[in-house]
C-alpha cells in the first residue's frame, strides 16, 4: 500500500519552520485518537441509520461506504497532507494547485463546516445530562452551560495540542469501553437474522446518506496541523491507517450488537437509543457508563474539531492569505487569535437544531472536497516528478478513477438537500467569493499586516 518515494524527499516531505521546533510535536498514538475524533468519536450518532433504512442497510453502509468514500479521503490525505507538511492542510493543496484565491475559498469553506460542526457538540453533550439535570432543558440555564462549555473547552485548546492529543487517548478509549462490554453481555442474545431485515420500500434516503456521510467524512481535516507532527512523512500515513481501522470497527460492532440482540422497531433508533439497549442488555450501570462516555465523547469531538480549525487558520496566515495576527502563537504555541475565531463562531451557531447543523455542514464539505479532488489529480498531471513521501500507488488515470466514487457520492447527498440548506449554504460561498477580494483590498490599504513564509512551498505565485 505504501510506495516511498527516493531519498530527496527530504527537501519537501521533513521540511519545517526552525520556529516551530522548540514546541513539541503530536506522536502517533495521540495523532490516531486526534483523527478517531475528527472522524468519528465513537458509535453515538448512527442509530438514525437504523432508522433510515433497517439493520442490513445500515450494516452494509459503514461496512462498504468506507472503501467509497473513508478510504480514498485518507489516502490522498497521507499522499497530500506528507507532500505539503505544514498547517494549513488542503488549503494549501488547493492553493498549489488551483492558485490562492481558489486555496482561499477552500479555507472559508472548511473552516465554516467545521465551526457548524463544533457547534453542535456542546449542545449533544448537554442533551445527553438533561435527564439527570432537567433545568439544562432549556432557557437560560441552558444557554449558560452552553457559554460555560465552549469556554473551557476553548482554554483547553489553548494550552496545547499535546494535551488535546493525550485527552483525546483518555476519552477515546473511556467512550469504547461500555461497547465492547455491551458485546460481551450480549452474545447469548444475539440472533443473526435480524441483522438481514431490510424493507426497500420503506427508506429515508436523505436521512440514511446524511447519517452515513456526516459519520465518515472529515478525514482530511488533521492535515491542518501537519506542521505539529513529529516526522509527518512517516507519522500521518501509519496514524491514518489505524485510524481507519479504529473508525470502521468502533462503528459496525456497536451496530452488530444492537440490531442483532434487541428485537427490531426502527422508530426507535434514535439519538441516544445506544444507551437504551445498554440499560436492556447489561442494566443501570452500563446505561450510566454509556451517557458517560457519549458526553465526554463530544468534548473529544470538539477539541479535535477545534484544534484543526485553529491551526488552519493558522497556515492560511502564514501563506498570506490571512492578516497576520492569525500566525501569532501563545507561549503554548498555538494559535491564540484561531482559537478565539473558532470559539466567537461556535458560540454564535450554537442555537441551530441538529438536522440543521448536519445537512449545512454536509452541503459546504462537498463543496471543499470536490476542489480537493481536482487539487489531487492537477498536482499528478502537472508535478509527476515532485516529491512524495507517502504516495498512492496509482498512476494518473489510477488517481482519476479513484476520485469518481466519492465524487458521485458527494453530488447524491447534494441532491438530496433541502431548498434551504442549499440557499443557505450559497450564501456562504458567495461570502467567501467576496470576503477574499476585500481581504487583499485591506492589504494594499495596509489596514492589516500581510506576511508570507518565505520558507513554504508552494507551485503558484503567492501574495506579495
Amino acid at each position: 500500500m505504501v510506495e516511498p518515494s527516493s531519498a530527496e524527499y527530504v527537501e519537501l516531505g521533513e521540511r519545517s519552520s526552525p520556529k516551530l521546533d522548540k514546541y513539541q510535536k503530536v506522536s502517533v498514538i495521540p495523532l490516531v485518537f486526534l483523527i478517531f475524533y475528527e472522524v468519528s468519536g465513537g458509535p453515538f450518532g448512527v442509530e438514525d441509520s437504523v432508522k433510515a433504512a433497517g439493520p442490513l442497510l445500515a450494516l452494509l453502509g459503514f461496512l462498504l461506504v468506507p472503501f467509497v468514500w473513508s478510504v480514498p479521503e485518507a489516502l490522498i490525505t497521507a499522499e497530500l497532507g506528507t507532500m505539503f507538511p505544514e498547517n494549513g492542510g488542503y488549503v494549501v493543496w488547493v492553493s498549489s494547485a488551483l492558485g490562492p484565491y481558489w486555496g482561499f475559498q477552500q479555507g472559508w469553506m472548511k473552516w465554516l463546516s467545521g465551526v457548524i460542526d463544533n457547534a453542535l457538540y456542546p449542545v449533544l453533550f448537554l442533551d445527553y445530562l438533561k435527564s439527570a439535570i432537567p433545568a439544562l432543558e432549556g432557557g437560560l440555564p441552558r444557554t449558560i452551560a452552553v457559554l460555560v462549555l465552549t469556554l473551557a473547552l476553548t482554554y483547553m485548546n489553548y494550552r496545547g495540542l499535546t494535551i488535546v492529543g493525550w485527552v483525546a487517548i483518555l476519552l477515546g478509549v473511556f467512550s469504547l469501553l461500555p461497547f465492547i462490554f455491551m458485546g460481551i453481555v450480549a452474545i447469548p442474545k444475539l440472533e443473526p437474522s435480524r441483522w438481514l431485515v431490510a424493507d426497500l420500500g420503506y427508506i429515508d434516503w436523505g436521512l440514511y446518506l446524511n447519517t452515513l456521510f456526516w459519520n465518515l467524512n472529515y478525514w482530511d481535516s488533521i492535515s491542518t496541523l501537519t506542521g505539529e507532527v513529529e516526522n509527518p512523512s512517516k507519522t500521518m500515513p501509519k496514524a491514518l491507517f489505524y485510524a481507519v481501522i479504529l473508525v470502521v470497527f468502533g462503528y459496525f460492532f456497536p451496530l452488530l450488537i444492537g440490531t442483532g440482540a434487541i428485537p427490531l422497531d426502527r422508530q426507535l433508533w434514535t439519538d441516544g437509543y445506544f444507551s437504551e439497549i445498554a440499560k436492556m442488555l447489561g442494566g443501570v450501570w452500563l446505561l450510566t457508563w454509556m451517557q458517560a462516555a457519549a458526553a465526554l465523547s463530544n468534548m473529544g469531538m470538539f477539541l479535535a474539531e477545534m484544534s484543526s480549525d485553529a491551526f488552519q487558520l493558522e497556515g492560511m496566515a502564514t501563506r498570506g492569505m490571512l492578516p497576520e495576527l492569525f500566525a501569532k502563537r501563545s507561549r503554548y504555541g498555538t494559535p491564540l487569535v484561531g482559537i478565539l475565531f473558532s470559539a466567537s463562531g461556535i458560540l454564535l451557531l450554537s442555537c441551530l437544531s441538529f438536522q440543521e447543523i448536519v445537512a449545512a455542514e454536509n452541503y459546504l464539505y462537498c463543496f471543499g472536497m470536490i476542489m480537493e479532488f481536482i487539487a489531487f489529480v492537477k498536482l499528478r498531471i502537472d508535478h509527476p516528478a515532485e516529491s512524495r513521501p507517502y504516495k498512492i500507488p496509482v498512476g494518473t488515470t489510477g488517481a482519476i478513477l479513484m476520485c469518481i466514487p466519492p465524487t458521485l457520492l458527494i453530488l447524491v447527498v447534494l441532491a438530496f438537500a433541502s431548498l434551504k440548506v442549499m440557499v443557505i449554504s450559497m450564501i456562504a460561498v458567495v461570502i467567501g467569493l467576496v470576503l477574499e477580494p476585500c481581504l487583499r483590498y485591506s492589504e494594499k490599504k495596509r489596514w492589516f499586516t500581510f506576511t508570507m513564509n518565505a520558507d513554504l512551498h508552494d507551485f503558484h505565485s503567492v501574495y506579495q
